[in-house]
């Protein structure tokens, strides 16, 4: 008798919490230990199955990093650690842990493509979206998320992949290098001038990939209604007109009202809402998530715990305080989906 998939995975390996950043650094171990806290007192923690992923080799990471930046990462771990800019940090067993973070994204795929559970999330660590070709930055070292995509169109020969990073900051390292490829849709809604500083409305891929980057930059201050409401009018259109064989969602929490590297004004039930919306966009569709940033630790466990909820159905008795928070006016999503629609429009039928 064949045995009933799982309403979900969690992929998760004790190394991700065995790379370590200096003190009073945002991106430390206690990021995963505060949801694995939350998680075990709610129905969630025996409700989804578990799977630990094996470590990454360098060929697969050379899908899409340069040999020269793996073997920065693997020297400076070898020599004791260092940093590779002023946020970016690697210690003796980063590499290491790095490679087990990439192991937990290309898991949750295979997981979700071979039906095991229809959606998977991989709680790992350092987060990866920042992560250029050649280069580490913004707490990543490889990009997790990325790595998982070129896994799926190449390994899996799907014919189109979307990623949506709802991330506060810009995932940058993923959209330049999927910037000129077809198969892989990037659309991230991130807060606008902020950190890295790219993202632009105007920013739409180039060559084969021209269309299959989408910006939706927002300023300071969109909370729930206005995050639902893009979703209504961009991210549920688009990804209908996509149509992917898998979604992967780059799940960073820092837009979250507590954070304190984001200005935006979400709650834990509004990352729910979001995500129950693109389960019952796509109810047949693989769904994969991979942890990127959230650095305040109540408002990342409970933001993961009620994304879980949103995506399998399984309710977590998380109840979040109201916090009395004041969006920004309902116009400023308006306008923000009027302009992106006037330049998406071009490529996509929304």
């Amino acid at each position: 008798m064949a045995r009933e998939p799982a309403p979900g995975i969690l992929i998760t390996h004790e190394d991700c919490r065995r790379h370590l950043t200096p003190a009073h650094h945002p991106e430390r171990p206690a990021r995963l230990a505060a949801i694995e806290a939350v998680l075990g007192r709610t129905p969630l923690g025996e409700a989804l199955g578990r799977r630990a992923p094996e470590a990454a080799d360098e060929d697969v990471l050379a899908r899409v990093h340069t040999r020269g930046h793996i073997a920065r990462v693997r020297e400076t771990a070898a020599s004791g650690g260092g940093s590779l800019d002023p946020d970016t940090w690697v210690s003796p067993a980063s590499y290491d842990a790095a490679r087990r973070a990439v192991g937990g994204a290309l898991l949750a795929v295979d997981a979700v493509l071979a039906h095991e559970a229809p959606v998977a999330m991989a709680l790992v660590r350092p987060p990866g979206h920042h992560a250029r070709p050649g280069a580490g930055m913004g707490f990543c070292l490889f990009n997790n998320v990325a790595i998982a995509a070129r896994h799926a169109v190449e390994a899996h020969r799907l014919e189109r992949v979307m990623i949506l990073d709802w991330d506060v900051h810009h995932g940058n390292g993923t959209q330049e290098i999927f910037y000129r490829e077809g198969r892989v849709v990037f659309c991230s809604l991130h807060q606008e001038h902020w950190y890295p500083g790219t993202g632009a409305l105007e920013e739409t891929g180039a060559g084969p990939g021209e269309g299959t980057t989408v910006n939706v930059p927002l300023p300071a201050g969109v909370g729930d209604g206005g995050y639902a409401y893009l979703w209504e009018e961009i991210v549920l259109p688009l990804i209908a007109a996509v149509a992917p064989g898998l979604v992967l969602i780059s799940a960073g929490f820092d837009a979250h009202h507590r954070d304190p590297l984001g200005g935006m004004l979400l709650t834990a039930r509004g990352f729910g809402r979001l995500a129950r919306l693109v389960r019952d966009a796509v109810p047949r569709t693989p769904v994969a998530a991979v942890l990127e940033g959230g650095y305040d630790l109540e408002g990342l466990a409970s933001s993961v715990a009620a994304t879980l909820e949103g995506l399998t159905g399984i309710a977590s008795g998380v109840v979040e305080p109201d916090a009395g928070l004041r969006e920004a006016p309902f116009a400023v999503a308006q306008e923000r989906a009027r302009a992106v629609r006037r330049v998406v429009g071009a490529f996509w039928s929304l």
